[in-house]
């Protein structure tokens, strides 16, 4: 592990060391660590699963950690709440504002906490204290209006003002910028700063490299719940970062490995989108997919992969830009629009947002089809039974029966069907979000030789993975995403393992 010492006398306000973790079945924190200074911005960085949030929530007392020490001014410390923490002088503002935007600003900043008189709560008090919390941070606004009046930038400076004025030790923000525009962030950025100035120790979580070197002083980085390493922001180039991130190798994998067998031709533009955005989300981007064709997005956690392909399948709603399919321009409100288009789209959210599990094999495979062909057509039982005997063996899938509940399969296996429920409504378009990730390597293997297959006979699909050497094999165009842009795009050849990473860090590929 590589580590560089903080230059200067100052000892850290905030100290975590050999922190481990473990739940059933998975080990979340090994021997992590970090150490945050009075006056700083400290970045903590890495990809998804690295165990940022596992970290986190140790050090706000949400969870106990089954081995190591945490230290709060050099003395030792074990919340075991988030109150807790917060009594101790440790507060977070979230990504998502945990806020009532039916009440006002005054109330939410001072909630649980309001000054009262002997006939109930002194108003005039907690209004001119709200004033002055916002204007310490540059916010002059009406306190006496709901919070829903004001946007998320304003909605989270209210919350980093109550945060302050509950403790004024360690502020943690947990992806504040996420679902800001570029003003938004700027704004907060000129907060961090003034805090910083008067002493502040800040602990900020993002994925965003611009982000990352426009604010910080310092970095950690984790990776497989570990601490790689804690580096000096101006030391460490956004190449390097990305290499120790990812964990990938100094050198390219050999060019053969990132080629098909057999060379490819294409069909025309099936899709194609022109300027698609969405306000905090996606700047506008314009792709096009080709029939038969694998198109690749490679990119960071946060890159905007997710968010395209969110709103090319209906599932979000775009503020700008259009879709056009064949030609001709589409409008998926919904799902089932995008569906009844023929597009397809397994999420990278295999629990929440795919398998059913308390439901059968055979009830998961069939409910996109089912939803494409209209609640009132029923698909009949034998029909049913036939899609699911043939997808179980021709995706190789281990299950006792087609009724078994698929929760009680393996990811791999649970993926398998997901993607048979897919390829059950015969998509000319098909999304697949982190198709592989969780599964062994053999899963992984069988279920991109078969998309492969399918793609040689005509279906398009859009293939998001975190797995670069994975888009390289498989992808005959790939789109290089950073920081919600679209900022590059590379024919099968033009580019190796190094050189996306290169693109991703914003250097010359």
């Amino acid at each position: 592990m590589a580590t560089q010492a903080k230059a200067g006398p100052l000892r850290p306000v905030l100290e975590l060391a050999g922190i481990h973790k473990a739940f059933p079945g998975v080990k979340a924190l090994s021997d992590a660590g970090l150490r945050l200074y009075p006056g700083e911005v400290h970045t903590l960085m890495g990809q998804n699963g690295a165990g940022k949030s596992t970290l986190i929530k140790v050090l706000t007392g949400v969870y106990t950690p089954d081995a190591g020490t945490i230290l709060l001014d050099g003395r030792p410390v074990s919340p075991r709440s988030t109150l807790e923490a917060q009594q101790l002088g440790i507060s977070t503002v979230y990504q998502e504002v945990n806020l009532c935007p039916n009440l006002s600003v005054a109330e939410n900043i001072f909630i649980g906490r309001y000054p009262k008189t002997l006939f109930g709560i002194d108003w005039a008090t907690m209004r001119r204290n709200a004033q002055t919390l916002l204007r310490q941070l540059e916010i002059d606004i009406d306190v006496t209006a709901p919070l829903s009046r004001y946007p998320l930038a304003i909605q989270q400076m209210v919350a980093i003002s109550r945060a302050l004025d509950i403790s004024a030790k360690v502020l943690i923000l947990d992806e504040p910028t996420s679902s800001l525009d570029e003003p938004e962030v700027q704004l907060l950025f000129r907060v961090l700063r003034r805090l910083r100035e008067q002493g502040m120790a800040i602990l900020f979580v993002t994925h965003f490299l611009d982000q990352t070197y426009a604010i910080s002083d310092r970095i950690t980085v984790m990776r497989n719940g570990e601490r790689e390493g804690e580096y000096a922001c101006s030391e460490l180039s956004r190449l390097a970062l990305v290499n120790k991130m990812v964990g990938a190798p100094a050198a390219p994998e050999p060019a053969e490995a990132m080629q098909h067998a057999d060379a490819v031709t294409h069909g025309a533009a099936l899709l194609a989108t022109r300027g698609l955005a969405r306000k905090g989300v996606l700047a506008p981007v314009d792709v096009t997919i080709h029939q038969g064709e694998v198109l690749g997005l490679a990119g960071l956690l946060g890159s905007g992969r997710t968010e395209l392909a969110r709103l090319l399948f209906g599932a979000d709603k775009a503020d700008a830009g259009a879709i056009a399919m064949d030609g001709r321009e589409r409008v998926f409100g919904t799902p089932r629009d995008a569906i009844a288009a023929g597009i397809g789209f397994c999420s990278e959210d295999r629990k929440h947002e795919g398998a059913i599990l308390s439901l059968s094999v055979r009830e998961n495979l069939i409910l996109a089809l089912q939803a494409k062909t209209g609640m009132l057509r029923a698909i009949p039982l034998k029909r049913q039974q036939q899609l699911a005997t043939d997808y179980v063996k021709w995706l190789g899938i281990k299950t006792a029966s087609i009724e078994t509940p698929i929760g009680t399969l393996s990811g791999g296996n649970q993926q398998k069907v997901l993607l048979a429920r897919w390829l059950a409504t015969d998509p000319r378009l098909l999304i697949l979000d982190e198709p592989t990730r969780g599964i062994d390597v053999r899963a992984k293997q069988e279920i991109m030789d078969y998309v492969t297959k399918l793609c040689r006979k005509g279906l398009s699909i859009l293939f998001i993975s975190s797995e670069l050497p994975e888009v390289l094999r498989c992808s005959d165009r790939m789109v290089v995403m950073r920081d919600r842009k679209a900022c590059g795009e590379y024919r099968r050849g033009e580019l190796d393992e190094q050189s996306v990473l290169q693109v991703i860090a914003g250097e010359q590929a």
